[in-house]
């Protein structure tokens, strides 16, 4: 029997007490590796599997260290009492934790083998076998959906949307709880008509009933800067408050419950 605390993967934050990306107090693994180069993302240096040098304050940091999953969970352990007094627990996110599956089971199994609740953030763009493999272990999937158009889906993150919306009704059908997640970005993804289609496809998957909208940010530029990578969508301005409102109506009146943030 393999002994999953001993299995290494690579990783590039743990940050305790987040009150996002599932519910109650979480602690969140950001795994490196991204088989998307999103415009907007504001972790760029989660994209890269190899351990890198960013500039930030003026001062190299390196980004990314190889950990095992038992290291992983006593960090993870000191948090237990908080998970049980708000429901929280472990969420792994990214980068893109599909990138590294037998470590991304790993522990996972190991969260539930000590009583956590957990959840993954997700492109689901993957093999389906290879999330069917990790299913079992995980209370709540937060899977992105950006686009329902597969060209432009590409044009702005490298790749196509077919695998990703054949994932999605799949781990629809077989995930505990599937949440849907939008990015909502100006320029891409951010009329009425894109977000109601993607809104219309969220409510047609079996057992969804959420939709998160995410309104973008630019938080991430500076990482950009410290990678000595340009950023693309320096120019574009978030969302307005008003405009955010139309999208969620427009979320809502297809039965999903919406809200914005996540």
């Amino acid at each position: 029997m393999e002994n999953y605390s001993d299995v290494r993967g690579r990783i590039f934050n743990i940050q305790r007490f987040s009150v996002h990306d599932g519910t109650g107090i979480r602690t969140i693994v950001f795994l490196k590796g991204c088989f998307l180069r999103c415009k907007w993302c504001c972790n760029p240096e989660s994209q890269e599997y190899k351990i890198q040098t960013m500039i930030t304050g003026g001062k190299e940091k390196t980004v990314g260290q190889d950990i095992t999953v038992g290291e992983i969970i006593e960090i993870v352990k000191r948090d237990r009492p908080y998970y049980n007094r708000s429901n929280g627990g472990v969420t792994l996110s990214g980068g893109e934790c599909l990138c590294q599956p037998r470590f991304t089971e790993a522990i996972l199994r190991q969260c539930k083998a000590n009583g956590f609740t957990t959840a993954i953030e997700t492109t689901a763009f993957a093999d389906y076998s290879v999330i069917e493999r990790i299913l079992p272990f995980v209370d709540t999937v937060l899977m992105d959906i950006k686009h329902m158009n597969s060209e432009k889906h590409k044009r702005f993150t490298a790749q196509p949307n077919e695998k990703i919306l054949e994932n999605a009704k799949l781990i629809a059908k077989n995930a505990k709880c599937l949440i849907i997640r939008v990015p909502v970005i100006p320029g891409f993804n951010d009329t009425e008509d894109e977000i109601k289609d993607i809104a219309e496809f969220a409510a047609s998957l079996y057992g969804v009933k959420r939709m998160h909208l995410l309104p973008y940010h630019n938080y991430g530029f500076d990482k950009y800067i410290g990678l000595g990578r340009e950023y693309e969508l320096e120019a574009v301005k978030p969302p307005a408050d008003e405009h955010m409102k139309k999208l969620l109506e427009i979320v809502n009146n297809t039965g999903l419950d919406g809200q914005i943030g996540g």
